[in-house]
């Protein structure tokens, strides 16, 4: 999928599938999620280099792993309609006994999903590994990553982030969702962390911003860019500026919404604004 209007009907119809999910069992982070769409749309409908079906090994293909896993209904959505499971079970977001928890988890065998996640902190570390499996098994194919800014008050990340620039893991591209939103608060009310961009600069890291984070051409061009900064000796850092809510008025710029659900009349309003493209499940 390349055209501009498809790849917008499609994070459309993933905002449809977010409101729809987390309504469904009054349940789940619509906040974050919202703000991710157009970003994971890109990154699985035109970025990466995929092999059809899943592998749980990724060799001979760019993989993802999502840090911030709360976002969850982002993810399903899009690795549903990206053809990794039917999207019809969309429909059992966070039920009991299904492959569609709350935080993603590997041990029900969800195809896409490469680790739990959902436990903050930990992804940059996962990925960094999965980055240095791929040198060491002579697989030329990057990792891409997503984290939350918040998420980086948390201290792995920075023993994370000062390792790689060091071990010269030149084939990652971490994203940073800067939405300047957490469950608490604002990120610099709850703790502030000055400029992200100068402390990954500082340990090393070639770091770029993409100022329209909601936005489908400025993410292809930033994530192309990005792309082509791979295999010149350091990691690169995307800082992504999104609007947690994004596409849903009443929810935007606000920590209100990144762990409420929409009661009926809400999920209504929202809907409204984000028209059916591909389907509903």
């Amino acid at each position: 999928m390349s055209n501009t209007q498809q790849l917008q009907d499609f994070s459309t119809q993933v905002r449809r599938d977010i409101l729809r999910m987390v309504h469904a069992v009054n349940s789940g982070h619509p906040g974050g999620s919202l703000g991710c769409t157009e970003f994971f749309t890109v990154l699985y409908q035109q970025l990466m280099d995929r092999k059809p079906g899943f592998n749980m090994d990724g060799i001979g293909e760019d993989l993802f792993f999502l840090s911030n896993g709360h976002i969850s209904p982002a993810f399903y959505s899009v690795l549903a309609r990206s053809g990794y499971f039917p999207v019809a079970e969309l429909a059992t977001f966070r039920k009991l006994n299904t492959r569609l928890q709350g935080h993603p988890t590997t041990h029900e065998g969800l195809p896409g999903i490469r680790v739990a996640s959902g436990s903050l902190g930990q992804g940059m570390s996962v990925a960094i590994g999965a980055a240095q499996a791929k040198k060491l098994n002579g697989d030329n194919h990057l990792i891409y990553s997503l984290h939350g800014d918040g998420e980086l008050q948390e201290g792995q990340n920075w023993e994370a982030i000062m390792y790689a620039p060091a071990k010269k893991v030149d084939n990652l591209i971490a994203t940073i969702d800067l939405n300047g939103q957490q469950i608490d608060g604002a990120t610099d009310d709850v703790l502030p962390m000055g400029s992200i961009k100068a402390k990954f600069e500082a340990f090393d890291w070639d770091v770029m911003e993409i100022k329209e984070g909601n936005n489908i051409e400025a993410i292809i061009k930033g994530m192309t860019e990005a792309k082509s900064r791979t295999g010149k000796g350091k990691p690169v850092c995307v800082l992504l500026h999104t609007v947690m809510g994004h596409g849903v008025d009443f929810m935007m710029y606000t920590h209100a919404w990144h762990g409420k659900a929409p009661n009926d009349e809400q999920l209504a309003v929202g809907l409204a604004q984000n028209p059916v493209t591909l389907g509903d499940y």
